[in-house]
């Protein structure tokens, strides 16, 4: 680029310069001492507005002014510390910024007399006319390369990366011109520096060129994370970690690498990155919950749900606000984790019920009692109450979590309580169910916006069944059943062509499926506890039926088929379901309710039983 000769200013239009300059370099003085200041955050918040209120309204007399080179370092400055200084207001990029880049590149042509008339050119035409014109002033480098720094930080926030590109190479010239990767087009990137005495600028190319590139190895860095290309993942992270990186993505940047190396099969080492990441010291929540994946992943359950106990801690404490930031940092170029993400860290109520699953099925039944009312306690009393099904991976809604808390209240021997819940839930359940007789006639069309609904209510009368019969209540129990079943039986699968979700439609039909299992299983042990083994027989027969080799009812069939004294339907039954496959493990596709209540009606000597009677089977055919 040649130079072009710059005529002389006159000593006014000279001394107004500088006078515009002081006014410009006062202001971003004011901008930083608010970094430092003490007060309140809305008091610095209103300082910053009236700080950039006075860049606008020098900008516009700047602007007002025809387009001339001289005076162009100093209007760019104006427009760089107007958007940096918006931008951490808000703490966004907001759409008025593509004018404002727009309108500062249009004035750079207009005072070389190369903006056509009526020119409807966008930015990419724009920045290619402008930096290829062959007449461009050297002392304009240094401003029009920390506007071209504000471009590549809003095509990076809004995911414009091949105009990203472009433009970098553009900048770096020969050099880079045949490089499609971004990091090292950034790392190549080399702005001008300003010559003395040039005007105050809030943040320069080379530190928005730097923050640029942390947020590009960060953002690379957790896609290829989510993706599963880990080793990738790793090396972005490194070179993340090692750049211009705040506190708060430190935190993500350490967090992201224990992910990765968990998944790679390396916990150890995943823990000492968790430990950094908790040292410093900014929030604590996200390392957290990814400490509680790696203990488990290396079975010690104490410290997993300690980590989680640790993590709802951390999710609960109040935060004071932040001290006003007025420059563009990497956190603003970062999206936020998708809720699916193992950078997600969710809210409080969501690490509860975390907590509070986990230690039902580990064992801790007390503990996951109290945790599920403490959680319910919390969700019932404020506005996220909601009984529709879940749409995501946050976790189930109300009705599913009042059915895991009575289940963790049975477990715990606090079958009263377990009855107030299910008594709570089918209070706020009774309303949504239809009538029965509409429901009989109309199964496929029920309730389209729940049709969870006809299933809770099923799985409350099974949990209340469950209650009773820990009280030793049998009428109340095998009463429970009963209805539980009859609602259950007509309960039809979901029509498959309803909604696109094939494999949660397959659980679901699993699901229900498995529930009338357990209701079946569950009153023919009331019935064998009265005494009465042919209505069991029934009963545990049916649940064959449902599911063919199911070996907790081909168990109970079997043990009452012998107390019956009908050894040649045992047999007969025996063989049939020995060369039947073998059921498939629905573990892992239940929702945790109803794995507890399968547990319930687990017998511990099932195995040896059912391995014990068929070779007297095959021995009795011998002879």
């Amino acid at each position: 680029m040649s130079s072009q000769v710059i005529p002389a200013l006159p000593k006014t239009f000279s001394s107004s310069l500088d006078l515009w300059r002081e006014k410009n370099n006062q202001l971003v003085r004011q901008a930083k001492q608010l970094t430092r200041d003490s007060r309140p955050s809305l008091r610095q918040q209103q300082s910053a507005q009236d700080t950039l209120e006075g860049l606008r309204e020098l900008l516009l007399t700047l602007q007002g002014l025809p387009a001339a080179v001289p005076a162009l370092p100093l209007e760019l400055t104006v427009l760089c510390n107007c958007i940096i200084l918006r931008a951490s207001l808000v703490q966004a990029f907001t759409e008025d910024l593509t004018q404002d880049l727009q309108r500062g590149l249009e004035r750079v042509l207009e005072a070389q007399h190369h903006l056509e008339p009526k020119s409807q050119q966008g930015l990419k035409e724009l920045w290619h006319s402008v930096l290829s014109a062959s007449s461009l002033p050297p002392e304009l480098l240094p401003a029009l390369h920390c506007l071209a720094s504000l471009q590549a930080v809003f095509w990076m926030s809004t995911d414009h990366l091949e105009d990203l590109t472009l433009l970098l190479q553009t900048l770096n010239g020969s050099q880079t011109q045949s490089s499609e990767d971004l990091l090292l087009l950034l790392k190549s990137w080399s702005p001008p520096a300003e010559e003395s005495p040039a005007p105050l600028i809030l943040q320069d190319a080379e530190s928005l060129r730097d923050v640029l590139l942390t947020a590009f190895a960060c953002r690379q860095g957790f896609q290829e994370l989510i993706t599963g290309s880990l080793p990738h993942a790793q090396s972005s992270l490194h070179e993340a970690a090692s750049g211009l990186c705040p506190p708060s993505v430190l935190v993500q940047v350490y967090t992201a690498l224990g992910t990765c190396l968990r998944k790679m099969g390396n916990p150890q080492r995943a823990l000492l990155y968790l430990t950094e990441a908790l040292k410093v010291g900014t929030t604590c929540a996200l390392p957290l919950l990814e400490a509680s994946r790696v203990y488990r992943q290396l079975g010690d359950t104490a410290a997993e749900l300690e980590s989680l106990e640790l993590l709802v801690e951390a999710l609960s404490a109040t935060h004071s606000s932040e001290t006003f930031k007025s420059l563009i940092e990497v956190e603003l170029l970062l999206p936020q984790p998708d809720p699916a993400s193992p950078l997600h860290c969710g809210t409080q109520s969501q690490a509860k019920h975390l907590l509070a699953s986990r230690c039902l099925q580990t064992g801790r039944a007390e503990d996951a009692a109290e945790h599920y009312l403490d959680l319910l306690a919390m969700l019932l009393g404020g506005s996220e109450t909601r009984l529709s099904p879940p749409t995501s991976s946050l976790g189930p809604c109300i009705a599913e979590l009042c059915l895991e808390a009575a289940a963790a209240l049975i477990q715990a021997g606090r079958a009263l309580d377990a009855l107030t819940v299910c008594e709570e839930l089918r209070n706020r359940t009774s309303s949504l169910l239809p009538k029965m007789s509409s429901l009989w006639e109309n199964a496929r069309k029920r309730t389209k916006e729940l049709p969870c609904c006809p299933v809770w209510v099923s799985a409350t009368h099974l949990l209340q069944g469950q209650a009773w019969s820990q009280l030793k209540a049998q009428k109340e129990a095998l009463s429970e059943f009963s209805q539980c079943l009859e609602l259950l039986f007509r309960t039809l699968p979901e029509d498959k062509e309803q909604g696109s979700d094939c494999e949660q439609k397959c659980r679901s039909d699993v699901a229900l499926k498995q529930l009338r299992v357990a209701a079946l299983i569950s009153r023919g042990l009331e019935w064998v506890a009265s005494g009465q083994d042919t209505k069991a027989l029934s009963d545990f027969l049916l649940s064959v039926q449902i599911c063919p080799g199911n070996r907790d009812g081909s168990f109970y069939l079997l043990q009452t088929l012998k107390r019956l004294d009908r050894k040649n339907e045992a047999s007969a039954f025996w063989r049939e379901a020995h060369s039947q496959l073998p059921l498939e493990d629905a573990a892992g596709s239940l929702p945790l309710y109803l794995e507890t209540c399968l547990s319930w009606i687990h017998p511990p000597n099932r195995e040896a039983f059912l391995e014990e009677f068929g070779t007297s089977v095959l021995e009795s055919c011998d002879l």
